[in-house]
């Protein structure tokens, strides 16, 4: 599923397609995704005007001049394409009156499309108990000290509960956890504060290079443009078991990165250096 980076870059893909444009004809080929989209959703987009867009998490949300917005979850397949050609599994099109053309294209149909009043935007259910993002001044090592204490759950399956922090997935948790030396397996209200100050810069960060990169292409990831991100080749610990990383100097000292199962996920790690 594309984390808070890749959703990220689609926006800022969509933004500079969308934003100002008149929207001349908006076509839904199928009523439904993961779940029914609203019956009237043509209507409202065809002929309106894109104020702007807004991420929260995972989701994205475009803003018409109508006061409403368009709520958009790429879910675990889904693409924003623009300018391409008609697509198998494009169930969205969008046309506007400077010539361009969307697509949301999603084969394994689990995104979603819906419509909520932008001043209600937070009150809506997918979004309403989401906590701060994780790129705002909102989120700090005290917030993320408080939202802790007492969890029971290993820190990688605290970051990945929308609830604690939005958008991040279990790529950039692995990634981040890495980069502030902190075991998944640690329990999350055991981290005190000094673990607590290197984890959150090392979330910002690695967030913020990875949006840099155009988000990480990982099965169906592509850009709006229909190019690959590229940070994937900056992992320090996804996908790279066996290996070591950069920190240990390798065999015989170190056995290099290990993969195990974590609620359901794949954990990424450096037992020697991550305590």
């Amino acid at each position: 599923m594309p984390e808070l980076p890749e959703v990220e870059t689609v926006m800022r893909g969509l933004d500079g397609k969308l934003t100002g444009r008149v929207i001349t004809r908006a076509k839904l080929h199928r009523p439904d995704l993961r779940w029914p989209i609203p019956p009237e959703f043509e209507q409202t987009l065809t002929g309106a005007t894109v104020r702007g867009f807004r991420r929260r998490g995972k989701f994205m949300l475009m803003r018409l001049n109508s006061g409403m917005s368009v709520l958009i979850h790429l879910g675990m397949s889904g693409r924003m394409l623009i300018d391409a050609n008609f697509m198998l599994h494009e169930h969205l099109t969008i046309e506007t009156s400077d010539g361009g053309r969307i697509g949301f294209v999603d084969p394994r149909r689990f995104g979603a499309l819906d419509l909520v009043a932008t001043d209600s935007e937070d009150s809506h259910r997918l979004l309403s108990g989401m906590g701060p993002e994780p790129l705002s001044n909102h989120f700090s090592a005290p917030v993320l000290l408080e939202a802790l204490a007492g969890k029971a759950t290993p820190i990688k399956s605290a970051l990945l509960d929308q609830r604690i922090v939005a958008g991040i997935g279990n790529i950039y948790a692995s990634e981040a956890l890495f980069r502030a030396g902190i075991s998944p397996r640690r329990l999350a209200g055991a981290l005190g504060g000094k673990r607590i100050d290197r984890l959150v810069p090392a979330i910002k960060q690695t967030l913020m290079e990875a949006i840099a990169a155009g988000g990480s292409s990982l099965r169906d990831y592509v850009q709006p443009s229909g190019e690959l991100g590229y940070f994937q080749h900056a992992w320090k610990v996804y996908g790279r078991a066996g290996e070591a990383c950069e920190v240990c100097p390798g065999l015989p000292v170190c056995a290099g990165i290990r993969c195990f199962t974590q609620t359901g996920r794949s954990s990424f790690y450096c037992p020697r250096t991550q305590r």
